[in-house]
């Protein structure tokens, strides 16, 4: 049998539920902002330059490589045999290790120091002043297994899985303000909060750069295998054996636009 429903104050409303609101969407703005002044361009170097672009070239030729002859062809495609991808990559650099390279920890002092610094400092003080208070119900009945998650500070055995507390009314609109973020700054923005845990934990933030030995050899194996077929072998003979009209091509009289 259902317990007797709550009604809550309304100053609740007022001095809890749309304060917490406000101080998670600002705390968010104001970290998007921070970590655009605290973001630095990554440096490419010349030679990752270099082999992204003869990476392109060749995926230009294997596609459009039937509009050329055979010859010249595999002439372009010799780059990528194993012995001259050898001697083209002999000098290359290992690619370093994230836990090694300098610029990587400080982009992760950077993000600790934006995200996850915040989010304690800010969810303590929360929890510190607005705690014991329950805020607001979900709409949609639930089991006793939400309460942990939904009823952090309040423990009431009674207490309906379904009502939320101050605690947890942060965390809800620290992982539900998304499309508040995305409506006003845009796609592309550090304030979502949920989006760089995920990136923490997939490890996305960290990403190793792809290997250029392995990139040239998956290439040269993709060019082993196109059969060459050139498109334009037979087209002198098209072209002559069509009738081809010239009528009105080349005009006796040519017309002139009016001048007036």
């Amino acid at each position: 049998m259902a317990g007797p429903e709550l009604l809550l104050d309304s100053s609740i409303r007022f001095w809890v539920v749309l304060p917490i609101v406000f101080i998670t969407f600002f705390v968010g703005v104001i970290r998007h902002y921070i970590t655009q002044l605290l973001h630095t361009e990554k440096k490419v170097e010349l030679e990752q330059v270099t082999d992204s672009q003869v990476l392109i070239r060749s995926r230009i030729l294997r596609e459009n490589g039937k509009y050329i002859p055979r010859q010249v062809s595999r002439k372009f495609w010799g780059f990528f045999e194993p012995i001259n991808c050898c001697k083209n990559l002999k000098k290359k650099k290992k690619v370093p290790k994230p836990i090694s390279d300098p610029s990587m920890l400080t982009e992760m002092m950077k993000g600790n120091l934006t995200n996850v610094l915040p989010m304690i400092l800010i969810g303590g003080w929360i929890n510190w002043a607005f705690s014991g208070f329950v805020t607001t119900k979900v709409p949609f009945p639930l089991t006793l297994r939400f309460k942990p998650m939904l009823q952090r500070g309040i423990e009431l055995v009674s207490l309906d899985a379904s009502w939320v507390s101050s605690a947890s009314w942060y965390f809800l609109n620290v992982f539900g303000l998304r499309s508040m973020y995305n409506l006003i700054l845009g796609q592309d923005n550090a304030a979502d909060q949920s989006r760089i845990m995920q990136d923490q934990m997939t490890g996305a933030a960290m990403a190793m750069p792809p290997d250029p030995n392995k990139a040239f050899k998956a290439e040269w194996e993709a060019l082993e295998i196109v059969d060459h077929q050139w498109a334009l072998e037979s087209v002198e003979e098209e072209l002559m054996a069509k009738d081809l009209n010239f009528e009105g091509f080349f005009s006796k009289e040519p017309q002139m636009a009016a001048m007036f």
